[in-house]
């Protein structure tokens, strides 16, 4: 993957409220592109919906005379709501996640008491599978199946590049926390382990920063700096260390602010709830889901 034509540019997008990073990743050759983890403003507190973030895509893809081939989410968030939805409908192109979000779906509509759900994600253009390979413009693609995290999430290898969202952090930042519904610590440590037998330049791409030390936001490594430098990965030589380093500290951490008002409307591909008779989209609590998970 050394050549030029497997080199696409990356352009991140930094969502302040959620520490999320978005991005386009383009073909210089033919201008198609892929919008990959796009995030829907959503204020708590408020309850007020924006498309702000996605809007910013948008007008960079404008700017910079790109054809939106694909949007990708890398699994159903647990921190912020997905945009992908909006944007299909903005740009005409295709959604796509990992195959395995119909045992979220399936997992998260009991939680929620949905039994009108469809768990055949459905809602999605496409289904990835482990392996599954597609194209933005003419730089090759693959996904990886990389659970752990949750049950579906996936990375894509475009090019040079990997976009591993939560699986990996920045090297400073560790690992992404495997204690939500379906996660698994062990699973997570195969699938970094997949990740780090990428060619030692690959490009890392996280999906979250949250400013170790109070640093300015950083999103990009190499395969190479995680191995050397990767805070839990490098101070665990075995599975069953990185297990126990991981579970250790996933005790002591509370829930995402979100989860709750996230991943209802990420299972159902980024559509927010249909509105009521009042013309006002309501969302849905269960309460006293997550009793044994730390308060503070």
């Amino acid at each position: 993957m050394s050549d030029s034509n497997s080199k696409p540019d990356v352009c991140a997008f930094y969502e302040k409220r959620s520490f999320s990073i978005q991005y386009v990743v383009s073909d210089p050759s033919t201008r198609k592109c892929a919008i990959i983890d796009p995030v829907l403003d959503f204020d708590e507190k408020s309850g007020a919906t924006a498309t702000r973030s996605a809007d910013e895509i948008l007008d960079h893809v404008a700017k910079e005379g790109l054809t939106v081939e694909w949007i990708l989410d890398t699994h159903p968030h647990a921190d912020h709501f997905s945009a992908a939805h909006y944007l299909k409908g903005r740009t005409g192109a295709p959604t796509a996640i990992g195959a395995k979000v119909v045992e979220v779906q399936k997992l998260w509509k009991d939680i929620y008491n949905w039994p009108a759900l469809p768990a055949d994600g459905s809602q999605w253009d496409r289904l990835f599978e482990a392996d599954d390979t597609f194209t933005i413009g003419n730089i090759p693609a693959k996904v990886l199946f990389s659970p752990g995290h949750t049950l579906a999430s996936v990375t894509y290898v475009v090019g040079d590049a990997a976009f591993v969202h939560d699986t990996l952090f920045m090297p400073d930042g560790g690992t992404a926390r495997a204690d939500f519904p379906g996660g698994s610590a062990s699973r997570l440590y195969r699938s970094i382990t997949e990740i780090l037998s990428l060619p030692d330049a690959t490009r890392i791409f996280t999906g979250h920063d949250y400013q170790p030390g109070g640093r300015a936001p950083r999103w990009e490594s190499t395969v190479a700096e995680q191995k050397a430098a990767n805070t839990h990965m490098s101070k665990c030589g075995t599975e069953a260390e990185f297990v126990a380093l991981r579970e250790a500290r996933d005790r002591t951490l509370p829930m995402p602010k979100l989860i709750l008002h996230a991943l209802q409307v990420n299972i159902n591909g980024g559509r927010l709830p249909e509105p009521e008779d009042n013309g006002r989209r309501y969302l849905k609590f269960p309460l006293d889901a997550f009793t044994d998970a730390a308060w503070d």
